[in-house]
């Protein structure tokens, strides 16, 4: 019997058969349903994912990639005969393919709503409410115009006539959920430029979204009576009146009753569920997009742990991964450049590029004003320009209510996919985020004043580390003649929102990001605080960011605070002399990222246990600091670090010095600049802190690696603490063969000497790069020489104040 009608043509095919009985009883799969559906999916997955490790090097979004295999698969690039297209994508299965594309559209949709804090609208800035409402005014007025001009010169088909001032403000609209999901694609969500214009987007998409809810509902009211578009909006409201008053309560229910640390019970799941499809429904009944209830009922879900985590882990890699292709897939196949009149494709291309126009001047004066760097103002331009998944489903919509024809919405497609295949690589050459951590003036500890302020920013990415962080912060000796006024950061991952998070904690204010395991680590700082009034100020922060972007915030942060040293924990823990704990795998690259980007000095803590638990510092009436210093800045850095830890009346300092006696003999007295501050530096620590009840300084003399490996062993058990630089002459004959054996590149050699897996040592170690100036030729890795440039520090892993938009200095 006739089933459906595609294009004016009747489909026949047999309704009960949906299985195949298999091939040895004489049944071809593709003739069946169930099986179709499974190659159609599973073929669409392929080639998204194949497209993406292809394109994502160059720059590409994941809009790209489904698009394009979308386009790919439909009859732009194949003739309706062709049997592979015809075999796996037969007539009779846009039914079934159609309903799991929108299936997982809607889903998708629902969890970028869970994403989004809508909080954000009450922190956005001025500067973001004025580009976003301009960059959705200029364009759509200038496009209007243009369309007006276009209608009272040229000739052109009844269709695009009728649907012109459609094509034009359809193309000037921007979604909130698009510019999200590009900057997590270009790994830009935590950067300045990213929050500029996240904020920017939620404003210009909310006008967006209610000019386009506006415009559909009058124009569904024409095929009907007067008062369908009063019922229509009616009906809409009551529904958004559903999901505030009774489901979001129902939610934040479900939320309270999960405890601190607790996963989800099914049923609630299950709840979560079914309000999913109810609202779905409720949308296709109101004549409403199905989309239309789950993207409001996502922005009403809590977002992050315990309910917006779970929904996404759950949904998030099933949905992208293999639902959301089959909807590109089903959308391509409606783009058939082939029937495209030429003069269409100029009227829609002019459009296009009066809309790329409009969206740049609205966004680039008004950031030039605010005096933002132009190519960052050009890049957040580009970035408000670019078009997604929503826009593909408003055309889809369009379409639908007969506001524009097919022509229409395959050109406006492929002019989508190429405006935003240029614009992401273009962005991704343009702004450069590391550009804004570089600090042209020294912030290290070295050429800090002794007896002022020493700002410092500690990393916790488990409240396990609080301890031995607290222990380094007493070791550092904050007095009130030298007081330290310190930072810390609690990095939580970023699940179940779409926007990064930096939270500031005040005294005697709750938030909900607490529920982490931030409280104990901000009880435990507060209460040293307090013994140590005066001498130390504690600043308390929670960043929740993607891994891969953390080390953006840190960077950030110490800029801003002007912090003279970076502490970050390595990403495995010991207790005495059992690796307890292996931190995520990630973390390790966000380390290393920090390394590389740091407007500061960094170090590096391997805690082997004690500086925690009982053998921590409170339990000890002298603590014991090594200090191994060679050569180098990074060196001099850690012994500037000792010496501040020298004044502490509980602790003793060695400082042991190892002196290349090859190079004592030929060069003695070479005058080297990098020597003379290193003689320097030792100089004042023997002058000021030498002939102390509790510090040595004595110099061990070896002539290579085997020597300098064994007095490196014999210090290994005589100490609480070793510092060590990170970076040292990778041509000394004192660290020939070590860089072969370099397990942790992020360590350099004598850190990883010490923390690798085949070390017997049982004590900490501080691990210190010292800040390197840009033009100094040492930035990201130093001189040939260094063993920065030795290491495979690859990021192998992996989308703050919001009253601040753009910093002002």
């Amino acid at each position: 019997m006739p089933d459906s009608i595609i294009n004016d043509t009747w489909i026949c095919h047999h309704n009960h058969n949906v299985r195949s009985r298999g091939i040895f009883l004489g049944d071809s799969p593709f003739n069946f349903a169930t099986p179709v559906l499974f190659v159609q999916l599973s073929v669409s997955a392929l080639l998204t994912a194949v497209l993406q490790l292809l394109l994502t090097p160059l720059g590409q979004s994941a809009f790209f990639s489904q698009m394009l295999t979308g386009i790919l698969t439909g009859p732009t690039f194949w003739n309706g005969d062709n049997p592979v297209i015809t075999t796996i994508y037969p007539r009779k299965s846009q039914y079934v393919n159609k309903t799991f594309a929108l299936f997982g559209c809607m889903l998708f949709l629902f969890l970028v709503g869970v994403k989004t804090d809508l909080s954000m609208v009450k922190r956005t800035g001025k500067k973001a409410v004025i580009i976003g409402v301009l960059s959705f005014v200029v364009p759509i007025t200038l496009n209007t115009i243009v369309a007006a001009i276009i209608t009272a010169t040229i000739e052109m088909g009844p269709e695009v006539r009728k649907s012109i001032f459609f094509i034009a403000s359809f193309q000037a609209l921007t979604s909130f959920h698009v510019v999200v999901c590009l900057l997590a694609d270009l790994n830009l969500l935590n950067s300045e430029l990213g929050r500029l214009a996240t904020s920017s987007s939620l404003v210009s998409g909310t006008c967006s979204w209610c000019w386009a809810i506006v415009t559909m509902t009058f124009m569904q009211g024409r095929v009907g009576r007067q008062e369908t578009v009063i019922w229509m909006f009616l009906s809409l409201s009551l529904l958004l009146i559903v999901i505030v008053y009774v489901l979001r309560p129902v939610m934040l229910w479900i939320v309270r009753r999960t405890s601190d640390g607790k996963s989800l019970k099914e049923g609630h799941i299950l709840a979560v569920f079914m309000m999913i499809l109810g609202c779905s429904f409720f949308s296709e009944v109101i004549g409403h997009h199905l989309i239309m209830g789950p993207m409001f009922l996502g922005m009403a879900t809590p977002e992050g742990p315990p309910l917006g985590s779970a929904l996404v882990s759950k949904l998030d890699s099933y949905v992208s991964s293999i639902l959301l292709p089959t909807y590109f897939t089903v959308s391509g196949s409606n783009v058939n450049i082939r029937t495209a009149h030429w003069e269409t494709v100029a009227i829609i291309s002019v459009l296009a590029v009066c809309n790329l126009i409009g969206k740049l001047l609205s966004t680039v004066l008004p950031s030039l004003y605010c005096n933002m760097p132009p190519l960052d103002a050009i890049s957040l331009g580009l970035i408000l320009c670019a078009q997604g998944i929503t826009d593909i489903l408003i055309l889809q919509h369009a379409m639908r209510l007969a506001l524009i024809d097919v022509e229409s919405y395959t050109i406006m497609s492929i002019t989508m996919v190429l405006t935003t295949g240029i614009i992401t690589p273009l962005v991704k050459f343009l702004y450069k985020p590391s550009k804004l951590y570089l600090s042209h003036k020294k912030r290290t500890i070295e050429h800090a004043h002794p007896e002022t302020e020493l700002r410092m920013l500690a990393c916790i990415y488990s409240q396990y580390q609080t301890p031995s962080i607290i222990n380094l912060l007493e070791l550092s000796n904050p007095t009130a003649k030298s007081p330290i006024c310190f930072y810390v950061v609690h990095l939580l991952e970023l699940i179940g929102r779409s926007a990064p998070l930096l939270i500031t904690h005040r005294p005697g204010r709750r938030h909900p990001a607490q529920l982490h395991g931030s409280e104990h680590m901000i009880n435990a700082f507060r209460l040293y605080e307090q013994s140590n009034e005066g001498a130390v100020v504690v600043n308390l922060f929670t960043a929740v960011s993607p891994y891969v972007t953390m080390h953006d915030e840190i960077c950030s942060l110490a800029l801003e605070k002007r912090v003279s040293m970076v502490i970050i924990p390595f990403h495995k823990q010991w207790s005495t002399s059992t690796e307890v704990e292996e931190l995520p795998k990630p973390i390790r690259s966000v380390n290393q990222q920090i390394l590389r980007n740091a407007p500061c000095s960094v170090g590096i803590l391997v805690d082997r246990g004690t500086l925690t638990g009982t053998s921590s510092m409170s339990s000890k009436t002298i603590y014991s600091i090594g200090m191994i210093f060679m050569e180098g800045p990074d060196d001099r850095e850690a012994l500037a670090y000792v010496m501040r830890m020298g004044e502490h009346p509980n602790i003793s300092i060695t400082v042991t010095r190892l002196v290349d006696s090859n190079k004592k003999k030929k060069e003695a007295g070479d005058g080297c600049h990098d020597t003379e501050q290193d003689d320097r530096i030792v100089n004042d620590f023997r002058i000021a802190h030498v002939g102390k009840k509790h510090h040595v300084y004595k110099e061990e003399f070896v002539s290579d690696s085997v020597e300098t490996v064994g007095v490196i062993r014999s210090m290994e058990n005589s100490y609480d603490l070793l510092l060590v630089g990170r970076r040292h002459d990778t041509e000394s004959p004192l660290f020939m063969g070590l860089t072969e054996w370099n397990e942790f590149p992020e360590l350099g050699f004598v850190g990883d000497m010490l923390a690798s897996a085949d070390s017997g040592c049982e004590v900490s170690v501080l691990v210190v790069q010292q800040q390197t100036l840009p033009g100094t030729g040492r930035r990201n890795g130093g001189t040939s020489n260094n063993s920065m440039d030795q290491d495979s520090c690859t990021v192998v892993d992996i989308p703050r104040k919001y009253s601040r938009v753009w910093p002002s200095s």
